[in-house]
């Protein structure tokens, strides 16, 4: 699958992390450029709320982890 924006490695798609706008707890906005703490499901969390939950994902129990900062697209 080929998502508009995605990178290609070798002819094939590279479908990259959905940088999603708000954390999932509090509802507070998340910048691409701002902290933010994902799992490896994507669950996408604040640095207060990640923090609060131990840097444990409630929804798998996984590993909450920085997430990649990434420049808005032009």
């Amino acid at each position: 699958m080929y998502r508009e924006g995605s990178a290609k490695r070798g002819g094939e798609a590279v479908v990259g992390l959905e940088m999603r706008a708000e954390c999932e707890k509090c509802e507070a906005p998340l910048d691409h450029m701002g902290e933010a703490f994902i799992c490896s499901y994507e669950c996408t969390f604040c640095g207060p709320c990640a923090h609060e939950m131990d840097d444990r994902c409630p929804n798998c129990g996984g590993e909450l982890l920085r997430r990649p900062k990434r420049k808005p697209k032009k």
